[in-house]
């Protein structure tokens, strides 16, 4: 099982801080795509090609194959000035 976890405006949208599932040899891109199967809210969510991905709390890209036990969290790019 995988724990993933969502981060500020992702998280709002969605309306949950983490899910387990199962994403054990999907790529993130893959992930992102059953995400958003979930609903209007969850495809709201992901349809910005900026949603930045770490795993096991290290920056990936959106092909990384997750692994059994990988820890996912998804955010959006910081901004600041």
């Amino acid at each position: 099982m995988n724990k993933v976890i969502f981060f500020a405006q992702i998280r709002e949208l969605v309306g949950a801080t983490c899910v387990m599932l199962d994403a054990n040899e999907l790529s993130v891109s893959h992930l992102i795509e059953q995400l958003s199967l979930r609903g209007e809210r969850w495809l709201l969510a992901f349809k910005e090609s900026t949603v930045l991905c770490a795993v096991n709390q290290t920056l990936v890209d959106l092909d990384y194959i997750i692994q059994e036990d990988d820890e996912i969290a998804f955010f959006p790019p910081v901004t600041g000035g």
